[in-house]
């Protein structure tokens, strides 16, 4: 019986501009590890979190790991607990997904230590309830990714991916700045003019199209968010330049990446998503933040046992 295993979950993209808390895709080479150990004692301990800039609660009902597992133990009644250390590679109020990554790392971790694993699918509800301790909701846009690969649909009940052509990738840049999620769902507060919904749903439906027909141009038409990036752009510093630096180096649309600061953008072809990197932090360097940057295909992959 195996009583440890250690998994990596990477950073994502959420809400993709049109599919708020609905919709969202993972970026290579930055993400969270979580090393899980299987317990006598039926509980769920954070031994240890590495790597975060602030500090993060060690009360396993107040970790999204720990939420996460604790949900897990109590659904399958296991008789056994778990033990949990966390190293923090995601910057904290960044909006490429850290909440939502430790909490998928640790679920397949862990998945590893039961007699009987659980599909991918399965894990999902488990990690909903981890998201929500963070975030204050049960939103998927960043766990189906991490748990599936690639760009994927996640409602409340069910995940679904999404087919991207190979080429598409992603920029995503995160200037050293934090916006927290709970700050950022705040601007989001008021009332919203029926026009803007049923634009919203166009766009939508013209970028969930245009991935399944591998269509750039429908992309292109759809990939603009009427409803929640007016919102909370204020409250990014250098964002509208970032943004318009990215689609003057041929995005197909760009935006804000989950709650923000971090900006996305996307592309026909890796060279292009390259290409574009520069003058998307020069206009972030502009407003006084230094930067990361990340280039990698829309279809990139899951989160991974080590």
């Amino acid at each position: 019986m195996r009583v440890s295993a250690r998994a990596f979950a990477p950073a994502s993209v959420g809400n993709v501009g049109v599919g708020f808390d609905i919709l969202g895709h993972v970026i290579e080479g930055v993400g969270d590890t979580v090393t899980v150990r299987r317990i006598d004692a039926p509980e769920v301990r954070i031994a240890a979190i590495r790597g975060a800039t602030v500090d993060l609660p060690l009360d396993a009902p107040g970790n999204t790991a720990g939420a996460s597992l604790i949900a897990l133990r109590e659904a399958l009644a296991l008789p056994f607990g778990f033990e949990v250390e966390i190293d923090k590679g995601i910057p904290l109020g960044s909006g490429m997904g850290g909440s939502a990554a430790s909490c998928v790392a640790a679920l397949v971790a862990a998945n590893e230590l039961l007699d009987a694993p659980l599909s991918r699918e399965a894990l999902y509800p488990f990690a909903l309830t981890g998201e929500a301790v963070a975030s204050g909701g049960r939103h998927g846009d960043n766990l189906g990714p991490m748990l599936l690969g690639g760009l994927v649909l996640s409602t409340a009940d069910r995940l679904v991916k999404v087919s991207v052509p190979e080429a598409w990738h992603s920029v995503l840049v995160h200037p050293e700045a934090i916006l927290e999620t709970r700050r950022a769902r705040e601007a989001l507060k008021g009332g919203y003019a029926l026009s803007e919904f049923v634009s919203q749903s166009a766009n939508l439906a013209l970028v969930l199209a245009g991935c399944h027909a591998g269509d750039a141009g429908l992309v292109r038409a759809g990939l603009r968010d009427v409803l929640v990036e007016p919102r909370r752009a204020p409250l990014i510093v250098g964002f509208d330049a970032a943004k318009q630096a990215a689609l003057d180096a041929g995005a197909m649309g760009a935006s804000i990446s989950g709650a923000g600061p971090s900006v996305f953008g996307w592309f026909e072809t890796r060279a292009q998503a390259e290409a574009a990197v520069p003058a998307i932090q020069e206009a972030f360097a502009a407003a006084g933040f230094d930067s990361q940057a990340w280039v990698s295909p829309i279809n990139s992959a899951a989160a991974t046992v080590l």
